[in-house]
């Protein structure tokens, strides 16, 4: 028991974090499915050949989750980056949420 609250007392800011900002998730769920669909890939393709085809791959995934994440289409998304169409950066995007 004295452990525990050894722990818990050394731990205090971050166990608390939540009451300062409300938008820090309790649980670590959205970042295991963000990563879920990236593994599940993996184990049926196994993996890339090169350093070069992981990071496009890698940055794909990531580019994809965020889209979805803030409710665009990747793939419009994309086609707007490779045609020089408009688009505002997803980082942007980010910041107003």
């Amino acid at each position: 028991m004295n452990r525990l609250l050894k722990r818990l007392r050394e731990h205090k800011d971050e166990l608390l974090l939540v009451l300062k900002r409300p938008e820090v998730p309790l649980h670590t769920n959205g970042s295991e499915r963000d990563i879920r669909g990236h593994v599940k890939k993996r184990k049926v393709s196994g993996s890339t050949r090169s350093e070069e085809g992981r990071r496009c791959r890698d940055t794909f995934m990531s580019l994809k989750n965020t889209c979805r994440k803030l409710g665009m289409s990747f793939w419009k998304y994309l086609q707007e980056r490779i045609n020089g169409g408009p688009f505002v950066p997803l980082a942007e995007l980010i910041n107003q949420r």
